[in-house]
């Protein structure tokens, strides 16, 4: 979890991902959903960073651009000093093998026709990775290294729980010794007993194969426990990125404030005194975001520049970032 070394694996610099709105026959184009709307910071070998905030803010698209899944509308992602924003996909390819992804969905992303042995293994065959004879074996070893049995390595996804399915993905993402992992919401669809021992089996791995996670989520707690930073999202735009301890303890803005009162504390006494902030109406549409600070709408202490000047990300010291007039 601890970064061995200052040096980025990834660098995101003013990203944008845009998707169409069409009408019509002739499907003409009327406007854009702003997903990803001008955002940039970096990911450092060894690293983890936690990506949150509410659900359709941007969280996943971003992921998602970062393995040229989708290709951005203008920005540029630069991964291992290779700048993969605008690279063809025949390019991408040998630059791909160095990625990974969880899923949030261990039994939907999973081919209910293939064998567990198939799917862990695909990424070898897919890159060449191994000859026929050595693939038992490397299969094997995944399992092992994932905490599976390898005596279930011909079982299909639905004879395993929900726990050894994310196992599963968890060793078909290792399959190929990536440097970089998106987990796109590893532990949300597992039962809470089930999400620890994730969160330590991911944990255990960046310590031994020396990983690099994006950790995307909307628990806060859990990304305080995994992450080394963490960036906040909303409505497409990075508020806030600082280190994990300092962002618990000196949240700086208003939306930031707003998510960490709405989590749970496991003492009554400390749960009853103190305050909760409830924001009120609704986020707006990415189709149609409002000028100025994307939070204005709902920030209780909004001025009148905030509803005509977005507020730039500048660092109040310490690399604690914050998009905000009022800080």
């Amino acid at each position: 979890m601890n970064s061995e070394s200052n040096a980025s694996l990834v660098e995101v610099k003013n990203l944008k991902m845009y998707f169409p709105i069409t009408r019509g026959m002739l499907r003409r184009k009327v406007g854009d959903i702003k997903a990803v709307d001008d955002i940039s910071f970096h990911i450092r070998n060894n690293e983890t960073l936690g990506l949150v905030g509410e659900s359709g803010c941007g969280k996943t698209t971003t992921g998602r651009c970062i393995l040229r899944l989708y290709r951005p509308s203008s920005g540029h992602i630069i991964f291992d000093g290779h700048d993969i924003s605008r690279l063809p996909e025949r390019k991408i390819r040998p630059l791909r093998r160095n990625m990974g992804c969880i899923f949030q969905d261990p039994f939907g992303s999973l081919n209910p026709r293939q064998t567990a042995r198939d799917i862990a293994g695909e990424p070898l065959r897919i890159n060449q990775m191994v000859t026929r004879s050595e693939f038992e074996d490397r299969v094997a070893d995944l399992f092992r290294l994932v905490g599976l049995d390898p005596s279930m390595m011909g079982r299909v996804p639905h004879e395993f729980s929900g726990g050894q399915r994310q196992r599963l993905g968890i060793a078909r993402a290792l399959a190929s010794r990536p440097s970089l992992i998106v987990c796109d919401e590893p532990i949300s669809a597992l039962d809470v007993s089930i999400q620890a021992q994730i969160i330590n089996l991911l944990e255990e791995l960046q310590e031994k194969m020396g990983l690099t996670y994006l950790f995307i989520a909307h628990d806060l707690s859990v990304v305080q426990h995994i992450s080394d930073r963490i960036a906040v999202m909303y409505l497409g735009n990075i508020v806030e990125l600082t280190g994990a301890e300092d962002l618990y303890k000196n949240p700086q803005h208003p939306y930031t404030r707003a998510l960490l009162s709405a989590i749970p504390i496991p003492n009554p006494f400390v749960e009853k005194t103190r305050h909760r902030i409830v924001l009120t109406g609704e986020v707006p549409s990415p189709a149609n975001p409002p000028a100025g600070c994307p939070f204005h709408p709902r920030c209780p202490s909004a001025a009148d520049e905030c509803k005509t000047t977005r507020p730039p990300l500048r660092d109040l010291g310490g690399g604690h970032l914050v998009s905000c007039f009022k800080t």
